[in-house]
């Protein structure tokens, strides 16, 4: 049975409420009848250039209201948006443009410096349109491209193009981090990103009153709820802006003086607003469900966060950019002398999860395996990577089964006794040291409830002798709050002796990554440059 499109939820709100707000941002509104007809006439701009279903189309925009606007229209015309982070150094957004054959290039007069360092030379782009204003002059290597202004755009039919399209079609493709050093294509299509949106909507009880917050940059796969789940409800999605996306104090602001009721990040973030502001200075009345996911949160500051909101609802949802949201737990309660993370849980209805041993037997409560992942949630593959595809996306290893493929997650879960996962560590960061197999993960849980401890990150540090070394670096609650005598002796009173760290670095922040994750790539190199 066909399922609807992403673009046919906002047709369907255009109709119902054409007045209502679809997405804002500062003192900018969109209503769905502006949206929806704005991203018809760049459907038809595309359509015009010789864009059609199938293709691929670049979004390579600050995080705005034109942004939104796009890749609606990329999608009306029947193409698969590849947003690219504006940030991202020149050398990785030439890769992406090349890697997935871009016919086109949606972009901001602001962005031509930047483009002119991406393609220096003969650019593999046939049309750039700008969203906000007149087209300015290309560089050099945009020669043979063609550029639309704002004004050559809205002169476009208000009717997008009939593309034929279905829901497996693509929608939309993410690059994420890849082993080789370059990153991969994860391709989603409608029917991949409307299994994970629906039950959303319809689990978390959206509203078409709930003002949703979209503070993931939109080459993170968080956005997808922000914008589709929050429009599905016919709610608003309200931008953080990128200047305040990494400073608690204005997020706090911003989700007071907005009046947000559904926020949704990385726990990172929800960390800094515990620990880096008076959170209690802030009216919060609004807010009635706090979501996060991507990486592990801390108990110590969930606990804070939900004394501190204690009217909210608390969701924990998981899921790697290859299956959108596959798992998801509800935060009740957590006691006080809880230490360990919360459960990942169960899988969203008409969704498999399981997991499984090294020997491919599926596990039961109380053991440990790979999280496995089947149904209409699971991606495509990786964009030109067949042979990457073919290693993660395998046959469904049970006796008897048959059907689509699974995808092997990566990480490593406990199944608890009432059939939910709990997560315990990336398998590929499972390193040995002396002979002995250890988890970062644990010596990180470890360290984090320390009180002195406001953020870690373990590494291995390869060593000639010892093949590796183990190295913690830390940021403390406060300066002075623990020396490195102090974080060992904390670590032997919970771990084993050789997974205490040899190595204890202090700073005063970690990097972090653009969507707001530890930037475990970047602290390892440094690691590795500053060994001896």
């Amino acid at each position: 049975m066909r399922r609807r499109l992403l673009t046919e939820i906002l047709a369907e709100n255009a109709a119902r409420f054409p007045e209502r707000d679809a997405v804002a941002v500062g003192d900018r509104r969109l209503t769905y009848a502006a949206l929806d007809a704005a991203s018809s006439r760049v459907a038809s701009a595309l359509a015009a250039r010789g864009v059609r279903r199938g293709d691929r189309v670049a979004l390579d925009l600050h995080k705005s209201i034109e942004s939104v606007v796009a890749l609606y229209g990329i999608m009306k015309a029947g193409a698969a948006y590849v947003p690219v982070d504006p940030f991202a150094p020149p050398r990785r957004q030439a890769f992406i443009l090349r890697n997935c054959g871009v016919r086109a290039l949606v972009t901001a007069t602001d962005m031509v410096g930047t483009l002119e360092e991406v393609f220096p030379e003969a650019a593999p782009i046939e049309t750039l349109l700008f969203l906000d204003g007149d087209a300015p002059p290309l560089p050099r290597g945009f020669a043979r491209a063609r550029a639309l202004s704002r004004g050559e755009i809205d002169a476009h039919s208000a009717t997008p193009p009939s593309t034929g399209a279905a829901d497996g079609d693509l929608a939309y493709i993410l690059y994420t981090s890849g082993s080789t050093g370059d990153p991969k294509g994860v391709m989603i299509s409608h029917r991949n990103a409307l299994t994970f949106v629906e039950w959303a909507a319809r689990r978390l009880g959206l509203r078409e009153t709930d003002r949703v917050s979209n503070h993931a940059p939109l080459h993170f796969d968080l956005s997808i709820f922000d914008l589709f789940a929050a429009h599905l409800a016919g709610g608003t999605t309200h931008l953080v802006p990128e200047g305040a996306a990494t400073f608690p104090i204005q997020i706090a602001r911003f989700i007071a003086s907005n009046r947000i009721t559904v926020w949704y990040s990385v726990p990172s973030i929800l960390t800094a607003l515990v620990t880096k502001t008076r959170l209690a200075d802030h009216d919060l009345a609004a807010l009635r469900l706090v979501l996060f996911a991507g990486e592990v949160f801390p108990a110590k500051y969930l606990r804070s966060l939900m004394e501190l909101v204690p009217h909210a609802e608390y969701w924990n949802l998981y899921g790697p950019t290859e299956t959108n949201v596959c798992t998801y737990h509800k935060v009740r309660r957590l006691a006080p002398e809880r230490t360990e993370p919360v459960p990942i849980g169960k899988a969203i209805e008409g969704i498999e999860v399981f997991a499984v041993d090294a020997a491919e037997r599926v596990i039961g409560p109380g053991e440990t395996g790979e999280l496995l992942v089947k149904g209409d949630c699971v991606a495509q593959g990786y964009w030109g990577i067949p042979e990457r595809t073919a290693a993660m996306f395998r046959p469904d290893p049970r006796p008897g089964a048959r059907g689509e493929p699974v995808y092997k997650t990566g990480d490593l879960v406990r199944m608890e006794p009432d059939g939910s996962f709990v997560y315990l560590a990336r398998i590929d960061a499972m390193v040995k040291v002396r002979g002995y197999r250890v988890e970062l993960g644990e010596i990180e849980t470890a360290l984090v409830n320390h009180p002195g401890v406001r953020e870690v990150c373990a590494l291995a540090v390869p060593d000639d002798a010892e093949g590796n070394r183990l190295k913690v670096v830390i940021v403390p609650a406060r300066t002075g709050a623990l020396t490195e005598k102090e974080v060992r002796a904390h670590c032997a009173e919970r771990i084993p002796r050789y997974m205490v760290p040899e190595i204890v670095e202090f700073r005063g922040a970690l990097p972090k990554t653009s969507t707001g994750k530890i930037d475990r790539a970047l602290l390892a190199r440094e690691a590795e440059r500053r060994a001896p």
